[in-house]
Order: structure tokens, then sequence, then C-alpha cells
């Protein structure tokens, strides 16, 4: 990987001795490349979760044709494809992300729609490599609060935009308002596979105060913040389909759980129904709240 002027530095740029950055980024990057085809899988759950959150963002960033969009840590890419349908036909979209696996699914995903707007980049939100005030408006749904250092990406967010220019994000809200992810880290944890999060490393609640959101958006020199929170709500037509998405799309709890025996797994899977029998339907069905937060703001 290239180097960073942040390798030394903690997540939050604080010198911090005791967390990695150079290798949570290799880590990270592994872990998204393994894990791509698991996403790529269940691109239909993960689309319908994110719609309204994606739906939010893009209101917030008011595309017109003609401008030209850069999404980051895109996965799939649900996002930039949407903001593609509203800044063609002149306009184009940089769908995103550090492991060129995901961005395969996402091409696929692409050519599907017939979408001839669009380039794809393997790009670290870190370091962007596109010149300065280059694109209208930058999207990331859940990528900045993984990073080793959201600052710097957010200094680079605001780099790559043109004078007024816009950003919209999306981070998750606290674990406790999310039970989908609660659930299965809770049956781990108790269980002695995982161990429970550092406070103040990346991670999918690492972003989760408002507070915290707005003061790394007016340190990298955006104005005009705007940071609320939207629910959101993750359904699955039978726990069995929960069970197996997670599976696929979470590589901490496919490895946590297929390393052990068959009836260990089956106790796991036992453990983890019963956590989620209050949002089970009579008809099997399973409907799980959750809250995210997301935010806007000009360059």
């Amino acid at each position: 990987m290239n180097a960073s002027p942040h390798d030394n530095d903690g997540p939050a740029g604080d010198g911090s001795a005791a967390f990695d950055a150079g290798a949570h980024r290799e880590a990270s990057l592994a872990g998204w490349e393994a894990v791509a085809a698991g996403w790529a899988r269940r691109q239909e759950e993960i689309r319908r979760l994110g719609a309204p959150v994606s739906e939010w963002m893009l209101d917030a960033v008011l595309l017109q044709p003609g401008e030209r969009v850069l999404e980051l840590a895109a996965g799939l890419g649900e996002t930039g494809m949407l903001a593609a349908e509203q800044v063609a036909p002149m306009g184009g979209v940089i769908i995103s992300d550090q492991a060129d696996a995901m961005l395969d699914g996402a091409r696929a995903r692409a050519e599907e729609l017939g979408l001839n707007n669009i380039e794809f980049q393997v790009l670290a939100a870190e370091w962007i490599d596109l010149p300065l005030a280059s694109v209208d408006a930058v999207l990331c749904r859940w990528g900045y609060m993984l990073l080793a250092d959201p600052a710097a990406a957010l200094a680079e967010t605001r780099r790559v935009l043109r004078p007024r220019g816009r950003v919209a994000l999306a981070v998750w809200d606290s674990v406790q308002r999310n039970p989908w992810a609660l659930a299965p880290s809770l049956e781990l944890m108790e269980r002695g596979l995982t161990s429970p999060p550092i406070p103040g490393t990346p991670g999918p609640f690492a972003l989760a105060d408002p507070e915290r959101v707005c003061e790394l958006l007016a340190e990298a020199g955006f104005t005009e913040i705007d940071v609320q929170a939207l629910d959101v709500e993750q359904r699955h037509d039978s726990f069995d389909l929960f069970w197996e998405t997670t599976l696929d799309i979470s590589r901490v709890f496919h490895d946590a759980v297929l390393s052990r025996p068959q009836l260990e797994i089956a106790e796991i899977r036992a453990g983890l129904h019963s956590r989620l029998e209050p949002f089970l339907a009579p008809d099997g069905t399973l409907a799980i709240p959750g809250r995210t937060l997301v935010a806007s703001a000009s360059a």
C-alpha cells in the first residue's frame, strides 16, 4: 500500500502509539476484498436497507445535470448510480473504493442498468488521487467511520471539491440503536469469540456522536453543516436469511462462527435467534430497527 503521512497517528491523528493505522489499513483492505463476493450476493438486501439513506444524501447535495460526482468507499456503488441518473447526460460519477473486488460488483450492476456515465477508480479516501477542486459533490455512505483517519479523509474530500461544492455522508448511530449489529456482537463476545471494540478506534459505530461529526466537518473547513438522525429498518423474509446474510457480509462474524465445531455453530445460531425474537413477526419475517446519522455540508 502507498504510504500516508498519517500512518503513525491514532484514528483522530492524535499520535496514539496504541493504534497501528498502517496495520488497520492493510487489514481493512484484505477484509473488503474477502467479503466482496458476499456483498454482491446480498446486494438486494443491502440496497433495500440503504435506499432511504441514499435518497437523503442525494436530496442534500442538490445535484444538477452536467455535474461531476465522486462516491467514496462506494462498495457496490448504489448511491453513485442514483447520482449518475441525476447528472446525466453530460455529467458523470466516479465510483471509488479501496477494494477492486467491490468495484467488480459495482461494474456488473452499472452494466445491468445500462449506465454509461460512470467511471470506476480504486481510491483511498484518506489521500484521494484526484486534482484540486475537480468534483462538484462527494458522497460517502457508511465509510468515514471505518477509516484510520477520518479527519484526513474529510480534509481530502474538501480539497477535491470545487468552491461551494457539497458533501453528504452517513455514519451509523450507536450500536445500542442498531440491534441488527448488537445482537450478533453480544452473542460472540459473551462466548469469548470476539472482544469489545477499543474506544477511539475505527469501526461501524466510531462516529456515532453527532457533535463529533460536526466537529470533524468544521475542522476540515466545511460550512452550512447539517447532521440529522435517520431511522432505517433491516428486513428479511426469515431468520435463516438474516443468518446467511450476516455470514456473507461480515468477515468478523463469518470467521468467528465458522471456526467453531458444528455443535457450537448450532448453539450460536440458536442464541442469536433468541436475541432477535422481539423482531420476528408471526409469519417468520424479521424487521430489525436501526438508526444512522446523515450529514451534509458545503465547501
